[in-house]
């Protein structure tokens, strides 16, 4: 559990503070289904992709590539295009962090975060003393946010009310949400990581199970705070900046002392982001072709400042934040089903039979998916 706690705090990326406040003062009470109904897919959809992989001792692309071969090549597109989306959004996140911090423009900011997220990408051991920061500052921002939770005095009858029988149902919200949490290169990613520490095959099932739900749950837990803390003071009548929302809500309950703490936060969790993504990203790649393992530093290096020139001509950070979740969300539906063609593939699963139930969740999950994306696509096109 404490390892999950580590990685739902790690977690607190600028994505996640922005998506859940920017929802938050557009739907007011009615944002708690929205939480409720994405911690439910984020569950069936985490679940299955990390049992799959684990059971089959098999990275996603390499999986793929087994089911169909050339599938592979599609999903690893899919997931660097995600990939490059997140951070696109992470490196505005940068900028957002910079100008709390020190008033700065976003764009310059973001330019000056490029550079540093280079030498961190460069010097392993600055990579990891931050990222050690960042997770530890990740809890403090919780506390905080908690502190802003119980003095903002939300409307918590509303609040239950509407979780479960909400006055507007908002499929944007869902998808972006969803994407945000296990969308793209995500889960993947996690499921990487164990089978990196030898966290594989049917013994290792049970640890494998908890560590993919208590990620998503101990996560959700924190967005409902964030959600009340935010909650609690649009209640009030008090408008937000849209320019950096989540920023505003802990300067109108904690004044500047945490509006800068904030800022400090943000920046930290969007640079490590940065260099998470960037390297996960190229990762899907590697396997591919010898010469993308030889010249992977560089790769990602490259990744990192086409992020940065991206960002620079779109600007909008708060938007990109928004968009880049919504675009994983997009991409999940097809992700998860491959992984669930995959389940019941013998020549992939061997002698494991692959538990009925779970594969009705994870089919549920990319038809309620692909539904919402669908529903959602049509709105962007109106």
């Amino acid at each position: 559990m404490g390892a999950a706690f580590l990685m739902a705090t790690s977690a607190i990326g600028p994505g996640f503070l922005t998506q859940t406040t920017v929802f938050t003062w557009q739907l007011g009470a009615a944002f708690g289904f929205v939480v409720l109904i994405s911690i439910l897919l984020d569950i069936g959809a985490q679940l299955n992709i990390w049992r799959v992989l684990a059971i089959t001792e098999r990275r996603a692309q390499d999986l793929a590539n087994d089911l169909l071969p050339g599938l592979g090549y599609l999903l690893a597109a899919l997931v660097v295009l995600g990939g490059l989306a997140f951070n696109i959004g992470n490196i505005g996140g940068c900028g957002l962090g910079i100008q709390v911090i020190t008033g700065m423009d976003t764009m310059y900011g973001a330019l000056l975060s490029c550079g540093i997220a280079l030498f961190i990408f460069w010097i392993k051991e600055m990579g990891y003393m931050l990222d050690q920061f960042t997770r530890w500052l990740g809890l403090l921002m919780v506390l905080l946010t908690v502190y802003i939770a119980v003095s903002s005095t939300p409307p918590l009858g509303e609040a239950v009310r509407q979780t479960f029988w909400p006055s507007v149902i908002d499929t944007k919200a869902i998808v972006t949400l969803v994407g945000g949490t296990v969308g793209g290169y995500i889960s993947f990613a996690g499921a990487h990581r164990l089978l990196d520490a030898g966290i594989s095959g049917t013994g290792q099932l049970k640890m494998v199970n908890r560590s993919a739900v208590s990620g998503i749950i101990i996560t959700g837990i924190m967005r409902s705070v964030l959600f009340l803390a935010t909650l609690g003071v649009v209640a009030k009548g008090f408008t937000l900046d849209s320019s950096n929302p989540p920023a505003s809500v802990f300067r109108i309950v904690a004044g500047m002392a945490g509006y800068r703490f904030f800022g400090v936060v943000m920046w930290c969790a969007a640079i490590t982001s940065v260099v998470g993504a960037a390297y996960t990203s190229v990762s899907f790649l590697k396997t591919f072709h010898p010469l993308i393992q030889v010249y992977e530093r560089w790769i990602i290096s490259f990744f990192i400042v086409f992020s940065t020139i991206v960002f620079v001509f779109l600007g909008n950070p708060v938007q990109l934040l928004i968009t880049a979740g919504a675009l994983n969300g997009l991409i999940l539906p097809v992700a998860l089903a491959v992984i669930l063609v995959a389940s019941v593939k013998k020549k992939l699963m061997g002698a494991y039979k692959y538990p009925v139930w779970l594969q009705a969740a994870g089919w549920c999950v990319v038809l309620i998916m692909g539904w919402l994306c669908a529903v959602t696509l049509m709105a962007w096109l109106k």
